[in-house]
């Protein structure tokens, strides 16, 4: 199993807390970006810059991406394809996408959008806050424990 990581909208307190289990774990982290990101020096931890454009990242992503393979991602779309190709998906909140929710959730994302589109103002995601980051913290532990 390898951890990939949609890097470049991902926080960094959240990639803090990867860097520290790619190396307890010794599962290797790839962070996918459009942009070169500062990694710690680590045998586990890689940087794949990929080209910038609309869902290069994300395609790079599905295409190295192995049956088993855990993905983090706010980007539902992307979930949405990980599951479909048998990985796992993590938002940086601590939600784990699944077969059951994933399409609830898409379904969702894509209603908010057409209300965006129509110029109605749907406000955004809240501030990452440091529930969030626990909850991701514990989320990637119960994963990585059932493993």
């Amino acid at each position: 199993m390898q951890i990939w990581v949609d890097a470049d909208a991902c926080p960094k307190a959240i990639k803090d807390i990867l860097f520290r289990v790619a190396n307890r774990t010794e599962i290797t982290t790839t962070l996918v970006a459009n942009q070169q990101i500062q990694i710690p020096p680590s045998r586990y931890i890689k940087m794949l810059r990929v080209k910038s454009g609309f869902d290069v990242a994300d395609n790079e992503i599905v295409k190295q991406l192995n049956r088993g393979d855990l993905v983090i991602t706010a980007d539902i779309p992307l979930a949405n394809d990980v599951i479909d190709k048998g990985g796992h998906a993590i938002n940086p909140r601590g939600e784990l996408y699944s077969h059951e929710n994933i399409k609830e959730r898409l379904n969702m994302r894509d209603f908010m959008d057409s209300l965006r589109g129509s110029g109605i103002n749907t406000g955004g995601c809240a501030p990452l806050n440091s529930r969030d980051i626990q909850a991701f913290a514990n989320q990637l532990d119960k994963f990585l424990a059932q493993r």
